[in-house]
Order: C-alpha cells, then structure tokens, then sequence
C-alpha cells in the first residue's frame, strides 16, 4: 500500500520510520522544509518524496500538521486526492477540523478520520523522530458516525501495526473535553510551575517530582498556543476547577486547617488508587 504523510516533525516523521520499520508499505513523505525531505530520503525514513501531483498514488495520507495548517492543506489539495483514499489527521484537537473536512470528504469522495496519537517526547522535529515513539501507545479515532466498518478497521489495523497497542473511538466533542484535561492542562501547569524563581535554584533539592512536574514545560510554543486557543472553552474549564482546588489547599494551609488539609491529600490519594485501579483492569482485559 501506498501511504503519504503531510509534516515530517515529530509525529511524521516517527510514523514515516515506524512504517519502514515494521511494515512493507510504501511511503511518501512531505515537509515545507526541503532538508527535512532529502535528510528522510537519505535515511530511507521515506522512499520518495510526496507532492501534490503524487497525491492520487496514495491509498492512505497522514496528516501531522498544525491544526490550522492540517485544514488548509487538505481543503485546498481535495481534487488532488484519489476517490476512496483514507485521510487521517494527527492533530492535538478534533472539533474544527472534523468540522471542516468531513463535508469535504464527503464531496470529493476520499474519507476522513479525525486522529490523535496518544505519544510524544519533549522534543519535537524531525531530528526527534524514531520508530518506537507509538509502541504501547492510544491512538485515538474520531470517525463519523456513519464511517464504513471496513475503512475503519483497515485504519485501526494501520495503526496496530506500527506499534499502538489501544485504539480509543470516540466523537470530536468527547476527544476535544478529555484532551483539554489529559494533555493541555498538564502542559500549562508544567509551565506556570517552572516559572517560580525557586526553579534556577533547584539542583541539590530535587528529585522524580521536580522532573516529572517540570518535563512538558519544554514545548513547541507555537503549537501549543494553536491548541489552547482551538480548544479554549474545554481548557478554561479544567483551568477554572484547578484554580478552585488550589485555593481550598490554599485556604487549608494559611489556616492551618489539618483536618481539612487531611481531608483533600487524602481525596487525591483516593482517586489516584481508582486511577490505577482502572489501568490495571484494562491491561487485564486486553
């Protein structure tokens, strides 16, 4: 089969190298910077470069732009895409681009999956890249309700077959609400976090708390602003109920309120027990 990815960063460029890695499919690759291009072609991470005029050769195309850019790329190359090739994007956020391309697909007669990855590291690029970036890893698919069985399991099976080890289906409205807790709020905490003057003063001081708090604070900024302002109404939310939660600890604290104090460490401890109780159950039943 023959698979074109749109954006050879981080996530294109990983699922280009996972492909060649542990499929035989035949893959074309596409980045707006041309030495991110020969760089894949010299370490064979793609066999030829992808352009709109090869488009029609692809039974699938990954997208892994930003969001904005993922919409724009598509909308305006729709008569360059074969009737019946599976478009996938891979983008942090599922609403707007659904919204957009959906009724897009349906006209030109390709098909579109929203899609997530549920991967990455705290480096981003091309050069960050590598093949094992999906294994064990959530991919998540948004596709309409109505989506042929046969196109999605040939999606999901793609996916299983690069080293994801769950594929979680799931509307654009219920992706954009989990995301907006699971992944964006821990990146905005991260940054306000690190940004305390304690922070240059650390080294002898911490350990795996201080690391795992601060780890996502290094980030894309420009990515990253795209996907709080998409996704703000679920962000603002998550970032409403913690400013809330904080000023309880707050309160307890400048009150010296043990009881109270007790009260929410001992809520938290609680849920994160449920938590892995939930995670354990699942990897049981896989």
């Amino acid at each position: 089969m023959n698979i074109g990815i749109i954006g050879l960063g981080l996530i294109g460029g990983s699922l280009a190298k996972a492909l060649k890695k542990y499929t035989n499919h035949y893959v074309y690759g596409q980045d707006i910077l041309s030495d991110v291009c020969q760089q894949a072609i010299d370490e064979d991470s793609i066999d030829e470069i992808l352009t709109p005029a090869t488009y029609h050769k692809c039974q699938v195309i990954l997208v892994a732009l930003y969001p904005h850019l993922a919409i724009d790329v598509i909308s305006s190359h729709v008569e360059d895409i074969a009737k019946g090739t599976l478009v996938v994007d891979c983008c942090g956020v599922k609403q707007s681009i659904c919204t957009a391309l959906w009724p897009l697909a349906k006209q030109y007669g390709f098909t579109f999956i929203g899609g997530h990855p549920m991967a990455g590291v705290e480096n981003f690029g091309y050069s960050a890249a590598i093949p094992e970036l999906f294994q064990g890893a959530s991919m998540i698919l948004t596709p309409e309700s109505d989506l042929d069985h046969v196109v999605e399991a040939q999606a999901e099976q793609l996916f299983l077959s690069i080293g994801f080890n769950r594929i979680c289906r799931c509307t654009p409205q219920e992706h954009d609400r989990m995301i907006a807790y699971t992944s964006q709020l821990a990146h905005v905490v991260s940054s306000a976090y690190v940004q305390s003057p304690a922070a240059m003063k650390h080294l002898g001081f911490s350990a795996g708390s201080f690391q795992d708090m601060t780890r996502v604070a290094k980030l894309n900024e420009a990515m990253w602003v795209e996907l709080f302002v998409t996704n703000k109404q679920y962000l603002l939310e998550e970032l409403t109920g913690l400013i809330t939660r904080l000023q309880l600890f707050a309160t307890a604290i400048s009150d010296e309120d043990k009881d109270a104090l007790w009260h929410l460490l001992h809520e938290g401890r609680a849920i994160r027990e449920q938590i892995n109780h939930l995670q354990y159950s699942a990897e049981e039943n896989q």
